[in-house]
């Protein structure tokens, strides 16, 4: 999509610090990172989110999981990680292209929104 920021970034249109790049997958950390490691794994084709994905794109996915254990090594997430993907308005979904944010070297809470008192 041509106005995607995510598009954008794999196309190398929007610099990143990246992690890791190969012909599907695009790893950079997050500008706003929720834990000492938060990267984000974005397919380099658009797939707007986890409700688009199909039989014919669900390769992708399954790389995305395989190039997130490798840098859960990489980054000595060896105490275990997170990796999270919101989907529409109500998962918060604040980008409208597929994206999993690999959170780590922090302990996790749960639920990750808690009950508000009244």
């Amino acid at each position: 999509m041509e106005d995607c920021i995510f598009c954008k970034i794999a196309r190398g249109e929007i610099p990143s610090n990246k992690v890791y790049e190969d012909e599907t997958v695009l790893a950079f950390y997050d500008l706003d990172p929720q834990a000492p490691v938060h990267v984000l794994l974005i397919p380099k084709t658009h797939i707007a989110s986890a409700k688009e994905i199909t039989p014919e794109n669900s390769g992708v996915v399954a790389h995305i999981f395989e190039v997130a254990a490798i840098l859960a090594n990489e980054l000595g997430l060896e105490n275990g990680f997170r990796i999270v993907n919101n989907c529409g308005k109500d998962g918060m979904q604040s980008v409208q292209h597929l994206h999993f944010h690999l959170l780590g070297k922090r302990t996790m809470g749960w639920p990750p929104f808690p009950e508000k008192s009244c």
